[in-house]
């Protein structure tokens, strides 16, 4: 049960493949890998209700938010971010940044990604509401900075 069957996805400058799935796991548990580019464009920050998401750094380092805290996440680090704690990532280094990422249960899976990625990559700047309507379908909750 090491390979899920999915290509990579490609979201803007970021990268995912599925290692496992829902349908795996009994639902309770999908994980995937993610490469985010040096300097990349990133997700809205947002939270989720209904999952926990843990996240293992492999190679580079992003700088996550977790609840206004910055933390950096290199090899070996691990963040837990529990359901409703709003949180986000950049990638400020000069090298890309390879993490993995658990969620619990396995409410989110690659529909979401294909979903997101068919937004981003439409050309021209992404479309910010029809990507928070992506999110939303799928449990998550965007946040926008406070302006």
């Amino acid at each position: 049960m090491t390979d899920a069957g999915y290509a990579v996805i490609h979201a803007g400058q970021i990268e995912i493949r599925f290692l496992l799935h829902a349908g795996q796991t009994a639902g309770t548990l999908t994980m995937f890998e993610f490469v985010v580019q040096a300097q990349a464009r990133v997700p809205i920050a947002h939270s989720h209700e209904a999952f926990d998401e843990t996240i293992y750094g492999l190679s580079g380092v992003l700088t996550w938010t977790l609840d206004d805290q910055q933390v950096r996440v290199g090899p070996g680090d691990v963040l837990f971010i529990p359901r409703g704690h709003v949180h986000h990532f950049v990638n400020l280094d000069t090298q890309d940044a390879r993490q993995l990422s658990a969620i619990t249960p396995g409410l989110l899976g690659p529909d979401y990604f294909h979903e997101i990625a068919e937004v981003v990559n439409a050309g021209g700047p992404p479309n910010v509401e029809r990507i928070m309507e992506v999110m939303r379908r799928h449990g998550l909750r965007p946040v926008l900075p406070a302006t």
